[in-house]
């Protein structure tokens, strides 16, 4: 479940954000997190029988007007109404003929629940979401020849288990980052490059330190696990069998102690790290470049052992009328000039890798680690767990994500 306001765009060379606009932004969705945190989507059908391939539009996609209603994280489908002078929806509409209607969501929870009412054609889903979906019967698979600039997305990037299943593509990459682990420049030393920092109960930040308030969080503890505790077989952090899961659990409540807030809401965040209340915790490189506006006051890195991190990906509802907008849509947002517009508003690394040549900041990829290979190679996008291990494991079954909500929510209110 990913709490999303970052719908802010870099500014310039000295790699920082515009902050009121970034807390304006924040604000706005803090009301839907707050009503939303204690929901989930855990009675979706995690284990249902996704498509057919006889699902697959053949196309071709026509010159067909209509009219297609996107539910997206806020900063995905922009439309002037944030800031005039960032907008690829206008555009999209003037070229395709199509109508753009844009609902924004705050978690991904939110998202499913909303997807599964009905109404929407096209959705923005990281990876805790798009399995839901898929399993749920609520998305068509794609044909990825109707897709031309699907062909300049990052190799590593393509045919991924968590928009991909049974061989049939169900999206187009958006984007993807890592949750990094930020530290308080001066309050933290030696610079860490270790999770040990946040985990051990020996930790020299003790009670000054913040952990992510979601479900999903319980993966971070299961990568750490992978490389403290090889015994347990770890190779997946979504696909934790019940020894597997006890232990990630055991490990968050050896943390609990340490922790000084759990963060789902940005403003929070940033005032608890300004005050010195935070000094290390699970976080993102767009919250760090925000609190490094003027002055770098805080680092951040991927740590030795790996990282979680999200990968979104566009995907198309079972149900939708305007199917030939719809594909139009993918096929635009993915386009180099749109997709690093979208992911140097939003701060992250790009899907197209032909779009860093074309972000206004120059350093932007090289920020986020858009083009460095061997940087992905041990971030573990989020995937939405299921019974069915996703290791590939057949001899035993895996804890999924239903189970995930509740034990959370337990874990949290003890």
């Amino acid at each position: 479940m990913r709490f999303v306001a970052t719908t802010q765009q870099i500014k310039g060379r000295n790699k920082t954000l515009n902050k009121k606009r970034l807390l304006t932004s924040l604000l706005a969705i803090a009301s839907s997190t707050v009503l939303i945190a204690g929901c989930s989507s855990s009675g979706t059908s995690e284990e249902a029988a996704p498509a057919e391939e006889s699902a697959v539009y053949q196309g071709p996609v026509g010159d067909t007007p209509g009219t297609i209603n996107i539910l997206a994280w806020p900063g995905y489908a922009e439309d002037g109404s944030t800031d005039p002078a960032v907008d690829w929806v206008t555009p999209f509409e003037k070229e395709s003929g199509c109508e753009v209607n844009v609902k924004t969501y705050g978690t991904s929870d939110e998202a499913v629940q909303l997807m599964q009412s009905g109404g929407y054609d096209v959705i923005s889903a990281s990876g805790d979401a798009s399995l839901r979906l898929i399993y749920g019967g609520d998305l068509q698979p794609v044909n990825l020849d109707l897709i031309p600039n699907y062909a300049d997305i990052f190799d590593n990037l393509k045919d991924r288990p968590w928009n991909t299943v049974d061989g049939l593509n169900y999206g187009v990459p958006h984007g993807r980052g890592a949750n990094v682990l930020q530290y308080t420049i001066g309050k933290v030393d030696p610079a860490p490059d270790s999770w040990s920092l946040v985990w051990e109960a020996n930790s020299p930040v003790a009670g000054k330190i913040t952990a992510y308030d979601s479900a999903i969080y319980i993966a971070d503890a299961a990568v750490y696990l992978m490389s403290t505790k090889p015994e347990l077989g770890i190779t997946d952090p979504y696909a934790l069998d019940q020894t597997q899961f006890d232990a990630a659990m055991e490990l968050l409540k050896q943390q609990k102690p340490l922790v000084g807030e759990y963060w789902a809401d940005y403003t929070k965040y940033i005032e608890a790290v300004q005050s010195g209340s935070i000094v290390a915790g699970t976080s993102w490189q767009v919250i760090a470049n925000v609190l490094n506006g003027e002055k770098e006051t805080v680092g951040a890195v991927k740590p030795k052992e790996g990282a979680t991190g999200w990968s979104d990906t566009w995907m198309i509802s079972k149900n939708v009328e305007a199917v030939d907008c719809a594909y139009k849509w993918l096929n635009w947002i993915i386009k180099p000039e749109v997709n690093a517009q979208a992911a140097e508003w939003f701060g992250e690394a790009p899907a197209n890798s032909k779009a860093c040549a074309l972000t206004a900041n120059k350093d932007h990829c090289k920020l986020y680690h858009a083009e460095e290979t061997d940087y992905w190679s041990n971030v573990y996008y989020w995937k939405t767990p299921t019974e069915t291990c996703l290791d590939g494991r057949t001899d035993v079954k895996c804890v999924p994500y239903s189970e995930w909500v509740k034990a959370w929510s337990s874990f949290r209110s003890a």
